[in-house]
């Protein structure tokens, strides 16, 4: 069922569009891509630079332990910044490919935050990251919705991609496979920044 589910979502629904407004003329449509072999999905996004050039937010976001961080704490390094939730299958879906991104580009300097955005915080997040093996990510929490409320995608997943500089280069809408060709070159991009 969930196969059906995540074949029919790109992304989940955090709060419907205001009537009238869609798609700008910035935003490209680039999914639906597959996934990788044997995985049996499809993934579904938009890539939008209307953004391109502004500047991280600095909120206080939850590290795992508890202590209180800021995307200013990973200043010097690009980062890939993911709004996830654990009720979102799109999400789900996405995790393993985030976590071989970071497994793969993390020695190369690329920081990659996955940021929830469960308002039940660490009682939901701990438990997943200990059913799902997902070595390479951490479970940061946004217990004020912050960068959700800041991105106003309405979507998750999420992902904002930022040069070393702190400065955005692209969000993804929906969900990616981080795997793929679109996904490597949308890193190697923000590593050669």
């Amino acid at each position: 069922m969930s196969l059906l589910l995540l074949a029919g979502l790109g992304a989940c629904d955090k709060q419907s569009p205001p009537s009238g407004q869609g798609p700008n003329a910035s935003e490209e449509a680039t999914g639906p891509s597959r996934s990788g072999a044997g995985k049996g999905g499809e993934f579904s996004y938009t890539l939008d630079r209307s953004k391109a050039g502004s500047p991280a937010p600095d909120f206080t976001f939850q590290n795992p332990d508890g202590s209180d961080a800021k995307l200013s704490d990973f200043a010097g390094k690009p980062m890939l910044v993911n709004l996830w939730a654990t009720w979102c299958a799109p999400c789900v879906a996405e995790m393993p490919t985030l976590d071989a991104m970071a497994a793969d580009y993390g020695k190369k300097g690329l920081a990659v935050l996955t940021i929830s955005q469960d308002s039940q915080g660490e009682q939901v997040i701990k438990p997943f990251f200990e059913k799902h093996p997902l070595p390479h990510l951490k479970g940061w929490i946004d217990p004020e919705n912050q960068f959700g409320f800041h991105y106003k995608s309405g979507m998750l997943p999420t992902t904002v991609i930022y040069d070393a500089q702190g400065k955005e280069m692209v969000r993804v809408i929906g969900a990616m496979d981080w795997t793929s060709k679109e996904g490597r070159a949308l890193i190697g991009a923000a590593l050669a920044s």
